[in-house]
């Protein structure tokens, strides 16, 4: 099988072509001068890094090498380094406190993200590495979350607590973490619905389901991640913002960058919120959901050597 990077390098390929392409055309052994820098700025922005992120960039560029020749793969290279700077502080992988019995993971986002997909996957390695994870069904107006869980639980062997169709979330959540911790379960993974378009109700449903769970355990949930759709671009600072407003969100997945020509998009989130990145998702399969690198990531989008 194809190694992550190499993986990673194919979703970002897209993105990669836009910034690459601009670059080769742009610095062909060219002094780094000020339309040089200009363009470079606008190439950046225009692979969804953000305009607050091209100008550090593009800032450090002027301190650094302005008016020396440079080639395109010194300038990859450069770009690189100073991506993976950014982004060294947010790649922190999810970690389960395994004294909590069990440790409750509320994931939120909008509908179409791949929320209930990455419970699955995150269920499935949990198990490989010796934890035992519940799913809890928390979407119960969509009952296609329902079936897609109930699935990703035959498939890694987990036990998935549904309710009825538009069931009280709230009061799902709270009797999934009493049966969790009777159990002794390590983790509890939560679903969630994420009807964007009415926002009052999808806020007075979280808070409600925050609410009852710390009814039973106050300390939880312990993680309430954020799952974000890399081909959403730009929007996806938004989501961050609207969930952040609903919900203390402590961490990211990136899912769909195989299919997005805006990767970019990891490095202005970071820039703009500062919150971990604990995993980003490049194909269908659980192997395709790993860990964020932060060097491995900025090499991937702009094309530099592993």
């Amino acid at each position: 099988m194809a190694g992550f990077f190499s993986r990673l390098k194919d979703g970002l390929s897209r993105s990669t072509q836009k910034i690459t392409t601009g670059i080769s055309a742009t610095f062909t052994k060219r002094k780094l001068d000020d339309e040089a820098l200009e363009e470079l700025e606008e190439l950046l922005i225009s692979a969804d890094l953000g305009p607050a992120v091209a100008k550090d960039i593009i800032a450090r560029f002027r301190r650094t090498r302005f008016g020396t020749e440079v080639t395109d793969q010194e300038i990859r290279t450069t770009l690189a380094e100073e991506i993976a700077k950014i982004l060294e502080p947010v790649a922190q992988p999810l970690m389960i406190d395994l004294s909590k019995k069990p440790h409750v993971v509320l994931v939120v986002g909008v509908n179409g993200n791949g929320k209930t997909t990455t419970i699955g996957k995150m269920a499935q390695e949990y198990r490989v590495d010796g934890i035992t994870p519940i799913l809890v069904a928390g979407d119960t107006f969509r009952a296609a979350a329902v079936e897609q869980l109930q699935i990703w639980g035959e498939r890694s062997g987990c036990k998935v607590i549904a309710g009825k169709p538009q069931a009280d979330s709230a009061g799902l959540a709270y009797d999934a973490l009493e049966q969790a911790t009777n159990e002794e379960a390590d983790v509890l993974l939560i679903d969630t619905a994420g009807r964007l378009h009415n926002k009052t109700a999808l806020m007075d449903e979280l808070t409600k389901m925050i609410r009852v769970i710390k009814k039973r355990d106050e300390t939880a949930p312990h993680s309430v991640l954020l799952v974000l759709d890399a081909t959403t671009g730009q929007n996806a600072i938004n989501q961050v913002r609207v969930f952040k407003e609903m919900v203390d969100v402590t961490g990211l997945i990136v899912t769909k960058l195989d299919g997005s020509a805006r990767g970019g998009i990891v490095v202005a989130l970071a820039q703009e919120f500062g919150l971990p990145v604990h995993a980003v998702g490049v194909g269908e399969s659980v192997a395709d959901l790993k860990p964020f690198d932060a060097g491995e990531f900025a090499r991937g989008l702009v094309g530099a050597d592993a």
